[in-house]
């Protein structure tokens, strides 16, 4: 059995974690403190941050509460697995499944009844289009596949790490009523 200490001080199982010790406060905070493309952009840029402007880009596109929620929550396995780059994802055995797992259980927590696959791919397209805005704003790149179209202007400047969480957090306070 492995645990984690969590910043709210729960012992907490990523393999095998129990719903009631997933915490909001656990999941913004460690997401304002991890860096996105494992800190090779010019500043320190979170996955808090980026989960704040897919909810806003989910917003501007008209998008249901539902879905600005899965914008927001959609890095939330993060906060208890880390953030693993893109390319080296399906090179580690069984990470998918317990990212999954553990990604769901968070949605479970807070969107009522589990995402369509309409509004799954709504998120995770506009995870992609952030994502290909924060390469575009803070290194230059254009990465490999079609520019999407942006409907609000992803904030990507340099941020405190409390000030991004108490965004997060209040974000979180608006969509769910908690």
């Amino acid at each position: 059995m492995s645990r984690i200490m969590t910043y709210t001080k729960k012992m907490f199982d990523p393999l095998n974690a129990d719903p009631q010790d997933i915490d909001i406060v656990d999941i913004a905070h460690a997401l304002s403190l991890l860096c996105r493309a494992n800190g090779h952009f010019p500043h320190f840029y979170s996955v808090a941050q980026h989960s704040v402007n897919c909810m806003l880009e989910a917003k501007a596109r008209g998008c249901s509460k539902r879905v600005q929620l899965g914008c927001l929550l959609h890095d939330g396995s993060e906060a208890y697995l880390s953030d693993v780059t893109r390319p080296i994802k399906p090179h580690l055995v069984g990470y998918a499944v317990l990212e999954d797992k553990l990604q769901n259980q968070i949605f479970d927590k807070w969107i009522a009844s589990p995402l369509t696959e309409e509004e799954r791919t709504q998120v995770f397209d506009i995870d992609d289009a952030v994502l290909y805005f924060e390469f575009l704003s803070l290194t230059g790149l254009r990465l490999s596949m079609p520019e999407p179209i942006l409907m609000s202007t992803p904030n990507v400047a340099l941020l405190n790490f409390s000030q991004v969480e108490q965004q997060f957090l209040q974000i979180f306070t608006e969509l769910t009523n908690v």
